[in-house]
């Protein structure tokens, strides 16, 4: 079931983006591909409610220090310009929904808010922040991809801006890198205030 929307509650669509929603992709999330569907229920409902629909996208140059290769602790993904980087094919883009793009010079863009750079920690924010103050809003939906890295970031950042947060479970995945990353996260976000939906 989709969350409700009013005119001011804008919903946030996370890196839905092959390389993370694919099984062929650079960094695959398991189960990645099903949030698809839930995500496109939601920007369904959002639209009807005339909400706010944002997307964000990782759009990393070839080398940064936010890859492995190059002495991150990522596999390449979402390279900008390539298949891996573009948003999933069944995703439902909203017309004339911005998409906000992080990661651009090579940072880190865990947060949909704000990028760091991975050298000197220094954090500079995105336009979302802004797009949002724009669109009127004042409650979040945060949906998409990974729960435990890039949801969460956005999440969080978005309660530290003062705004109510949902995030629907069934409208995410988690990468776990460890074991137990995703029960981490999804404690760390009720501890903010967050409101988590059980799937």
């Amino acid at each position: 079931m989709p969350q409700d929307y009013t005119p001011s509650t804008a919903l946030i669509v996370v890196d839905v983006q092959n390389d993370f929603a694919d099984p062929d992709g650079g960094l695959y999330v398991e189960g990645g591909e099903q949030v698809v569907p839930v995500v496109n229920a939601e920007v369904a409902a959002a639209q009807e409610a005339g909400a706010p629909v944002l997307y964000t996208q990782d759009w990393h140059p070839p080398s940064t220090p936010h890859f492995a290769k190059d002495g991150g602790s990522w596999p390449v993904h979402c390279v900008r310009d390539t298949w891996g980087a573009e948003l999933h094919p069944d995703l439902e883009v909203a017309p004339d929904a911005p998409v906000v793009r992080k990661g651009v010079d090579g940072g880190d863009g865990y947060s949909g808010f704000s990028v760091r750079d991975p050298v000197s920690g220094e954090e500079s924010a995105t336009e979302l922040g802004r797009l949002l103050d724009e669109a009127g809003a004042e409650r979040l939906v945060v949906t998409g991809l990974a729960g435990d890295v890039c949801v969460k970031a956005t999440a969080l950042d978005g309660v530290e801006l003062g705004y109510p947060v949902v995030v629907p479970e069934a409208a995410t995945r988690f990468v776990e890198l460890e074991e137990g990353d995703a029960e981490r996260a999804l404690g760390e976000l009720r501890a903010a205030g967050v409101e988590v939906v059980p799937a």
